[in-house]
């Protein structure tokens, strides 16, 4: 009886999580497909009317989700990201430049996941720290220009995967990277000068990681270098 009532209890825990997180990353979805459109945000149309924000916002405070689930944890942390960057747009809006406002990826915090948190520390605790996967940075966008676009849905735990990919091979088969075949050189994002050790992990180099999402290979004698972030607000 006694192991019975225990089996119930999980049971009972286990439904109440799923139907959770479940809301929350359909409330995301159905943020993103409204506010987000070719790679940019409608941070005027956001401002005007913030309670689609803030309510998804107020369902991913008491989420609690486990990195031994790893995709409901990667897909509610990277969402989570994308939802606060937005955030932290609105609070400081109009503005040209999440950089205009200090501490606004280390200092500002946003409740979420039952953790009082920033930016930086869903980046770099809580994913970077806990996955050995490169393809955050194409997924978690910081609101410039200089991030890969963001996508008008939710990550999802069954499509992870693939999404992550995604958004990795549109980056390095576009704007992401720029090749002078004639002078044999390549220049990457500074994301890639900035994290080089996430790109350059188990000996591979920096073009092995390109060439790995890439559709027009880059020749491995071609000479790497960085051009300049743009942190210009990714706005509509």
């Amino acid at each position: 009886m006694k192991k019975y009532l225990i089996f119930t209890i999980m049971l009972v825990t286990l439904k109440g999580f799923s139907q959770e997180v479940n809301l929350f990353f359909n409330e995301a979805d159905a943020f993103f497909k409204a506010y987000i459109s070719n790679g940019k945000v409608a941070y005027a149309k956001i401002n005007a009317d913030k309670d689609p924000l803030n309510n998804v916002l107020k369902l991913a405070e008491t989420i609690s989700v486990s990195k031994s689930d790893a995709k409901n944890y990667q897909a509610f942390w990277i969402n989570a990201y994308n939802l606060s960057v937005i955030k932290g747009i609105i609070d400081n809006y109009p503005t040209k430049s999440p950089l205009d406002h200090a501490g606004f990826f280390d200092k500002m915090t946003y409740n979420l996941g039952g953790k009082k948190i920033t930016l930086n520390d869903i980046e770099h605790k809580l994913l970077r720290a806990q996955f050995n996967d490169a393809r955050f940075h194409f997924v978690l966008v910081c609101g410039a220009l200089g991030c890969p676009p963001l996508i008008n849905k939710a990550y999802l735990p069954s499509t992870l995967d693939s999404q992550m990919d995604t958004q990795t091979k549109k980056a390095l088969n576009g704007s992401f990277l720029r090749v002078n075949a004639k002078k044999k050189r390549v220049q990457v994002s500074q994301i890639m000068e900035w994290y080089k050790g996430d790109f350059t992990m188990k000996g591979k180099s920096e073009i092995d990681f390109i060439n790995k999402y890439r559709t027009e290979k880059i020749p491995s004698n071609f000479k790497l270098s960085y051009f300049p972030y743009n942190w210009s607000v990714n706005k509509q």
